[in-house]
């Protein structure tokens, strides 16, 4: 198979994903029973459905894996454990905040994915048959509600400690 960009860029974001399903199952675990917790039982499977389908289509598009961006990302989403943890900062709120910066930066990666996608779907014909728009939609609902959970933490972690009453 020829390494095209196409099969290069689904390939880096593959491993993006891969990351980013790992980071939203240790935000997820880290927030069972809290107002983050409810976002992320939503958000998480989410964005492990949507690695799924971005894999699902790699395989109509005749794309093969690298092996070596799928490993890295699985060791670096190990790696993050210690660092979001706090381990890093001795603060597990900063820990947090940082998990939370991370993840809203990588699926705002994923929305100009989906994006990028949309604008070759002619080009190639599984994309034209995968409905990109609701894929887009979706990342952007997405990133709104952790860039809300972001700034919230932010405010907490990088301020006073007091959450500021005056919203983004």
């Amino acid at each position: 198979m020829a390494h095209t960009a196409l099969d290069v860029y689904l390939n880096d974001h593959l491993g993006g994903a891969t990351l980013g399903t790992d980071l939203a199952g240790q935000l997820l675990e880290r927030s069972q029973g809290t107002p983050l917790g409810v976002v992320m039982a939503q958000v998480a499977p989410q964005i492990g459905e949507d690695r799924q389908t971005l894999a699902d289509l790699m395989e109509r598009l005749g794309t093969a894996r690298n092996p070596v961006k799928q490993a890295t990302a699985w060791v670096t989403g190990k790696a993050t454990r210690a660092k979001f943890g706090g381990a890093t900062s001795a603060d597990p709120e900063f820990g947090l905040f940082m998990a939370l910066e991370t993840l809203t930066l990588g699926v705002a990666g994923k929305l100009t994915l989906w994006k990028s996608l949309r604008d070759v779907a002619g080009e190639h014909p599984p994309l034209a048959a995968t409905d990109l728009d609701d894929l887009i939609a979706r990342a952007e609902a997405q990133y709104d509600a952790l860039e809300n959970e972001r700034s919230s933490a932010g405010r907490r972690v990088l301020g006073d400690g007091k959450e500021s009453a005056t919203p983004k």
